[in-house]
């Protein structure tokens, strides 16, 4: 645990501010409003597209920065510019080369969110993530299996690369933030806070790459972690 109390928080959605039913956790929800009304920021990182987030941004009550696409986008405020860092004509050639792999099963992919989409590809779980990997061997992509979705994303970017970016433009380190995750593509994010915290819905690599684990899931487990770090906040 820092010595200090972070300045900022960035959290995952989906596994972290949910259920397992991937519903919003109402509770968790109103403790990122207790730290928005407290001056904390609060950053959505998420493999959810730009206009997902943003409408989740007006709701809930946050200033509006996100992390999108996995890392391959971001944005600082509602009127920010959304920076894209991913490369999507890279990732829509590995897509069509799965699409050629799979159709000559018979199995048809299904794409999420295309016209939403400018720095990643998303489809559905309906094939085996290992097989994705192999069939893209001679590709330089990254797969990530988030448990909802299988993403396809320029091997360079995460949520951490855009992170680093999104704590530059706002004057911050990644060691004055508490980060909150669940899923594969938390890890790097997790790795570079300066505090990471997984909830225990977790895997065990990205136990791994956190300082600490909740005792409590989803997000529950936000909350619990919330509290860990900011015990003032009421």
């Amino acid at each position: 645990m820092p010595e200090e109390i972070p300045k900022a928080v960035i959290t995952d959605l989906d596994g972290t501010l949910t259920d397992e039913r991937r519903r919003l956790n109402t509770r968790a929800v109103d403790t990122v409003r207790l730290l928005v009304d407290a001056g904390i920021p609060v950053i959505f990182a998420s493999g959810n597209t730009l206009c997902s987030l943003t409408i989740l941004c007006k709701m809930i009550g946050t200033d509006g920065t996100v992390i999108c696409e996995n890392g391959g986008l971001y944005r600082l405020g509602f009127n920010g510019e959304a920076h894209i860092l991913g490369d999507i004509g890279l990732c829509r050639s590995a897509f069509h080369h799965l699409e050629e792999h799979f159709g000559e099963q018979g199995i048809e992919l299904e794409l999420y969110s295309p016209e939403y989409r400018f720095a990643d590809v998303a489809f559905a779980r309906t094939v085996d993530p290992a097989e994705v990997k192999s069939a893209l061997a001679g590709f330089d992509v990254r797969v990530l299996d988030t448990g909802f979705a299988i993403h396809l994303q320029s091997h360079a970017i995460s949520k951490g690369t855009a992170f680093r970016c999104v704590a530059r433009d706002l004057g911050l380190d990644v060691s004055d933030f508490l980060a909150v995750g669940d899923s594969h593509n938390d890890k790097e994010m997790l790795r570079i806070a300066g505090i990471g915290i997984a909830v225990a819905n977790c895997s065990d690599d990205v136990r791994e790459a956190a300082d600490l684990v909740t005792k409590e899931e989803y997000g529950d487990g936000f909350i619990e972690a919330v509290k860990a770090v900011f015990p003032s906040l009421s």
